[in-house]
């Protein structure tokens, strides 16, 4: 029998992303790091059937990506006009996407689980 072994290593750091009250996508330092963020790269987004979202990591940025922030340590993508088409509340609510690796040969495909709850 073959046995493929599922490291810790790769199942211990949580990946998330929060919309900000700008509408600015944040990614936490963790997850900056793990996808290995640069001002270079850039990030697509996309939709199957099921309406569900995920995102597309890119090492470098092309026109149907979003371009890749960097503001001190942190990094983040202007998802605004993005969010506000897809009529996500992010102005009233706290939205976090948690970032499940898809898998696909082709590209660094994430799925986004969306948590939602008031702003304070």
């Amino acid at each position: 029998m073959d046995f493929k072994i599922l490291s810790a290593k790769n199942y211990s750091v949580k990946l998330k992303v929060t919309i900000q009250s700008t509408g600015k996508l944040g990614f936490t330092e963790a997850t900056a790091k793990a996808l290995k963020l640069s001002k270079d790269s850039g990030v697509k987004f996309a939709m199957n059937d099921k309406e569900e979202l995920f995102l597309i990591n890119c090492e470098q940025c092309d026109e149907d990506a979003f371009k890749v922030l960097k503001g001190g340590d942190y990094f983040s993508v202007n998802t605004k006009g993005l969010f506000d088409n897809l009529g996500l509340d992010y102005k009233t609510n706290n939205i976090i996407f948690d970032m499940i690796k898809e898998n696909n040969e082709d590209m660094e495909v994430y799925k986004l689980l969306k948590r939602e709850k008031p702003r304070k």
